[in-house]
């Protein structure tokens, strides 16, 4: 399959991209800083530009059968208030929607939309608010990303995570819709293995699942 990447270099990207090239992918990867691009593969292409360049992410796009968004903000980032990805979504939406590019996968946040049901309601009430601000206003980006995504007409599916960690993978993990199950993490590249699954697999069709392990 033919997919497009975009934030293929941040810390969850990168093992998106591993994974998607270890299933034999056709992937297009749309950098600003090339330089962080750490590996090269046959089935590999790069396109340098920033995601608000909308005829380089035209451009990417071409013959494209799925878009994977990954995208982040560099970290923790500055706990200042951000329409970075939400803005940067709409976009790509807009361009996928001229191409009749249907198959979006979204990495969000446990704690957007519905799931803030699924945290315990003294971090939601304190924690959040007051110790992890840094958060709170990217789950609040991620809400915004989540309505736009959700009031387009592509076949998407929106990947919720709660902490992504860089240990080894597990091998396993549970997605769930009303939150039952869900654990504390996930490591980066069980994360990834679900989320190129979704390229081949209906079965999250137009749904938002949360994902640990």
């Amino acid at each position: 399959m033919n997919v497009v990447i975009f934030g293929a270099t941040g810390f969850s990207g990168t093992a998106i991209l591993q994974e998607a090239l270890r299933t034999h992918h056709q992937v297009t990867v749309f950098v600003r800083d090339p330089s962080r691009l750490l590996l090269s593969h046959p089935n590999l292409k790069v396109i340098t530009a920033d995601v608000m360049n909308r005829d380089k992410v035209a451009e990417a796009l071409e013959g494209q059968d799925a878009v994977i968004q990954c995208l982040g903000i560099g970290g923790k980032g500055s706990a200042q208030a951000t329409t970075f990805i939400s803005e940067a979504t709409g976009l790509i939406i807009e361009e996928m929607e001229k191409k009749e590019i249907k198959r979006l996968i979204a990495m969000s946040n446990v704690g957007a939309g519905n799931s803030i049901a699924f945290l315990p309601r003294f971090f939601v009430q304190w924690i959040l608010p007051y110790f992890m601000k840094w958060l709170q206003v990217i789950i609040e980006d991620k809400n915004r990303m989540e309505v736009r995504i959700m009031s387009s007409n592509l076949w998407w599916t929106i990947v919720r995570c709660p902490n992504i960690t860089d240990k080894p993978a597990k091998g396993s993990f549970r997605a769930t819709l009303d939150g039952k199950g869900l654990r504390l993490s996930i490591t980066r590249m069980d994360m990834a293995v679900f989320i190129i699954q979704q390229l081949n697999d209906d079965t999250y069709h137009r749904q938002a699942p949360s994902i640990s392990n």
